[in-house]
């Protein structure tokens, strides 16, 4: 009785812990495509240049947002872990916020913390996000918002790399993505 019970463990363990999102095998992440994020097609806020303030109401932002940017931005959500398109994506060029395509961070400060979310060490500006103490989920941590719209982006931590030692851990589904120009790829590189 006791092997049928320990062989019926064995084999079943693998069907239960399948269904944990750590173990969930990757999925096939394709390089982003360079594209008008959903937001910009549908709002007359969203801008990579413009730096005045974006004060929308909830059923606004309801009406402009896909669901999964909304629900991280506006709800203050969390994607999982390995899920994001940018966490382990190389290109060059310039991360902004998908809600309102302020500029957030440049590439040459995203590095591999390993953490399942992309990770940079430094905004583009001081005034690029927002600081927010956050003690949910019996934690302290430090949350981080898009400077221009105050959407969610995740949270920065105090072990990242040198220069600066942090760690911004933001959700993939709030970046949006453009490459670098040929004059910004060789001024990056020197």
């Amino acid at each position: 009785m006791y092997m049928r019970i320990k062989t019926a463990i064995i084999l079943l363990a693998p069907l239960v812990f399948s269904q944990c999102s750590f173990s969930q095998p990757a999925e096939k992440k394709h390089e982003p495509a360079e594209q008008v994020s959903a937001t910009a097609q549908k709002s007359n806020v969203y801008s990579h240049t413009d730096t005045s303030r974006v004060n929308l109401s909830d059923e606004e932002w309801k009406k402009i947002l896909p669901g999964d940017v909304y629900y991280i931005a506006r709800m203050k959500g969390t994607e999982r872990p390995w899920t994001s398109k940018f966490e382990k994506f190389k290109g060059v060029g310039t991360y902004y916020c998908a809600a309102c395509g302020n500029p957030l961070f440049r590439s040459d400060t995203k590095f591999d913390s390993g953490c399942g979310w992309p990770s940079f060490y430094e905004p583009i500006t001081k005034n690029s996000v927002i600081y927010l103490e956050d003690n949910s989920l019996g934690m302290e941590r430090t949350e981080v918002e898009c400077g221009r719209c105050k959407a969610h982006l995740g949270h920065v931590f105090n072990d990242g790399p040198p220069p600066t030692h942090l760690r911004y851990c933001i959700n993939g589904v709030i970046l949006d993505f453009a490459k670098a120009s040929a004059a910004q790829k060789k001024y990056t590189q020197k």
